[in-house]
Formats: structure tokens, sequence, C-alpha cells
């Protein structure tokens, strides 16, 4: 096959990977509702733990790092690219952005998703595992500490350029400017939420899912 389309070919794969949204067939399937109607809105990991609970949340967050961590590996499909290249490097980063617009605009819902954020750790996981790892790390801290699924996203993002540059010392430009989009995005995606923590009116994770329909948190306009 021509590289052009295989190129195509994987591309579209990885957006489909990423349109896979499981936490609104969770919530449909385990809970009989749409999960955007309720809380944010957002068919995203945040708005899970919100509205059904920790463990469906962590569930949802698991599959959604596993979509964006199974798109980048489409590049082994690509046997003309170098491991380890600004072109192999370049090719992980267009698989990655694919998922995560599939996460975004997930074609199987209606093209009404979530944030991505989640998926978009999993693409940092397949890309450099190690700053992917420390950033977890501090997600998870934040977390415990917080209990705020928004900010612990925040502050992680905010930290991995920082990784990528200054501890890990990367030259492939490509990658050093993807990191810093990620840190940009993450806080513009965020503003709802920036402002919510700002007036202390963000939702907390909670440590028990709701068993009650009716007690589910309304969506916030």
């Amino acid at each position: 096959m021509h590289p052009v389309l295989i190129i195509i070919a994987l591309s579209v794969s990885a957006y489909l990977i990423g349109s896979v949204p499981s936490s609104v067939w969770i919530g449909k399937w385990f809970y009989n509702i749409d999960i955007r109607d309720y809380g944010s809105g957002n068919a995203g990991t945040t708005n899970t733990f919100r509205v059904l609970g920790t463990t469906p949340g962590i569930v949802v967050f698991i599959l959604d790092i596993f979509k964006g961590f199974i798109a980048v590996n489409l590049v082994h499909l690509a046997h003309q690219l170098i491991p380890d290249t600004s072109g192999y490097v370049n090719f992980e980063i267009l698989l990655g952005t694919f998922a995560v617009l599939g996460h975004i605009f997930p074609l199987y819902v209606g093209f009404k998703g979530g944030k991505g954020v989640a998926t978009l750790l999993g693409v940092v996981i397949a890309i450099h595992p190690a700053s992917a790892l420390i950033s977890l790390i501090i997600f998870t801290i934040v977390l415990l500490i917080s209990k705020y699924v928004s900010l612990s996203s925040m502050v992680a993002g905010i930290i991995f350029p920082f990784l990528i540059i200054f501890v890990f010392k990367e030259t492939i430009v490509s990658l050093i400017i993807f990191s810093i989009i990620i840190s940009v995005l993450l806080l513009l995606t965020h503003q709802k939420n920036i402002i919510r923590l700002l007036a202390r009116e963000e939702n907390k994770v909670r440590l028990r899912r709701n068993n009650n329909r009716n007690h589910f948190p309304k969506q916030r306009m």
C-alpha cells in the first residue's frame, strides 16, 4: 500500500478508536442514563466521577487511557518509519491527535464527547512513558489531596512540558511543541472548571456512587 494511504488509514483508525464513548456507554448500559444530561454535560472522566461515582470514574479513566495508547501504537503498522526519529514521533503525535479528536467529537454518539484528558494521557504514555508516569503520579497526589479531578489534570498538564524540556532534555522540536500545546489546551478547555474552583463551586470526587437516578447532579448551564 502507498505510504500516504497507510497514513490516512491509520489516522482514520486512530480517530475511530478515540471515538469509543466509554462513559456514555457505561452510563447507558449500567445506569440507564446519558451522562451528558447530568453534571457538566461532558462525556469524560471528570463528569463520570461527578455523576456516577468513583468506581465507574476509574473504569472510564482506564478505558480512555487505553484509547490513546492503542491509537498511538498504530505507528508500528507504518513499517517505513524508523523508531525514535523525528518522522516517527511526528506520526505518533498525529495518531494521538486524531484519537483525542475522536474522544472530543465521537462519531458513535453524535460528536458530543468529553475534553480528552484521559485519552491524551494515554497518548503521552505511548509517546514518552517516563514523563507520563511522573505526570500521572503528580495527578494522583493532587487528586488525593484536593479531590478535584479538573485541578489534578491541569497541574499534571502544566508539569508535562517542564519534564520534557528540562528533565529529559528532549531535542525533537515537534515533541517539545506538542508538550507545550498540551499544557495550554488543558487550561483553555478547563476555563469553566477554573471559574468554579475559584468560586469554590467545583464538585469533588465522591467516595460512593449514586444509586438513585434522582440524586444525580443536574447539568450546569
